[in-house]
């Protein structure tokens, strides 16, 4: 979708990357590392002030105590933290349950090390999780169970409920959980993350990746840490090491600086609120239709009253035809179930979101 984008010069809300600048604050941060010569290595881990300052957020936010020397370790953002916790743990015919519709990295890291990807399709157009399928989909070689939320492609979260199942039908087992949870602080209408470290079963055999990338903007940096108890960030860290070693040393002082001022992760949510809130109205009059995503900076709309066509195809042709591009949601889906929905990203300056309307209403 993005090389048609491109082809068409369309307005691509297909892809999940902001056109609008970081904050000068954070960048000026960097510059300052820089100039100050932290320019070499870091520690492998990643440095420690923003260790100690991600261990902090963590315990302010959802309860639970990371040792920041011990507990948390800095990647090149939340994908190689994903795959970095696949290949730790995941050994050739090793299960793996995923829920579909789901993000496309998690079944290759799984299948390059020789596992076997359990697919769990969620239900519907609201993508709610059936814990019945799921608890059958457990089984004796089950090694791991990967989650995401806010969930990327529905924009979705997790309920304290869905948690609480999940720690119930584990609880007797000793599968692992990879909780993918970039988009952690992008959540809307007053709810809460249910970050796997609110439950105490589930932070004992969990493995957190998260996004600085995605949180401040700065996908391009590909920053990101993985957090998780001693005995399996052991593990974690004999992949990372031969892996990338050790992430961009000016970007981790910049960022444990940035962290220390907590408004600069807690503001968000009203942030990328207006941004959905602006788009909504801007396609309210047109004949899609929607609900307002939960989470992530990412809103499904439904065309099942414009047509019938497959969402491949309906996306390839208003991107061709209207110049603004999708993606189809369909591809991330078990059997490529379709249900006439194309996810847009609203993480852009109100202009563009505002011409990406006009284009809508025109369908």
């Amino acid at each position: 979708m993005n090389q048609l984008a491109m082809e068409y010069q369309a307005i691509n809300l297909a892809q999940g990357f902001p056109d609008f600048p970081a904050d000068p604050k954070l960048i000026a941060y960097v510059d300052e590392a820089m100039k100050e010569g932290f320019n070499q290595y870091a520690p492998m881990g990643g440095i420690y002030s923003l260790r100690e300052v991600i261990s902090e957020k963590i315990k302010s936010l959802y309860g639970a105590a990371y040792n920041p020397d011990t507990e948390i370790t800095l990647t090149v953002g939340a994908t190689q933290a994903i795959f970095t916790a696949v290949t730790a743990f995941v050994n050739p015919g090793d299960e793996v349950i995923i829920f579909k519709p789901a993000y496309d990295c998690y079944e290759p890291a799984v299948r390059i090390n020789g596992g076997v990807p359990v697919p769990v399709q969620m239900q519907g157009k609201d993508f709610k999780i059936n814990w019945e399928a799921f608890s059958k989909a457990l089984g004796p070689r089950t090694r791991m169970v990967i989650i995401n939320s806010p969930h990327n492609p529905s924009g979705t979260v997790l309920s304290k409920d869905d948690m609480q199942e999940l720690e119930q039908r584990l609880h007797a087992t000793d599968v692992l959980v990879l909780s993918d949870e970039a988009y952690e602080h992008l959540v809307y209408d007053g709810r809460n993350h249910e970050s796997v470290a609110r439950y105490p079963d589930l932070v004992s055999r969990s493995l957190i990746c998260a996004s600085f990338g995605k949180t401040f903007h700065v996908t391009g940096w590909k920053t990101g840490y993985c957090a998780a108890p001693a005995g399996l960030m052991k593990e974690f860290r004999k992949i990372h090491e031969f892996n990338v070693f050790a992430i961009n040393h000016p970007v981790q002082r910049a960022l444990a600086k940035y962290l220390s001022q907590p408004e600069n992760y807690l503001e968000l949510p009203g942030f990328f609120q207006e941004k959905r809130d602006f788009f909504l109205e801007a396609v309210r009059e047109s004949r899609f239709s929607f609900t307002p995503c939960q989470g992530t900076y990412f809103q499904l709309l439904d065309y099942r009253n414009i047509t019938e066509e497959g969402d491949v195809e309906f996306a390839k042709r208003i991107t061709r035809e209207y110049g603004l591009a999708s993606i189809p949601i369909s591809v991330f889906n078990e059997r490529n179930e379709d249900n006439r929905q194309l996810r847009f990203c609203f993480a852009k300056n109100k202009d563009t979101l505002a011409r990406a309307g006009e284009i809508l209403q025109r369908i």
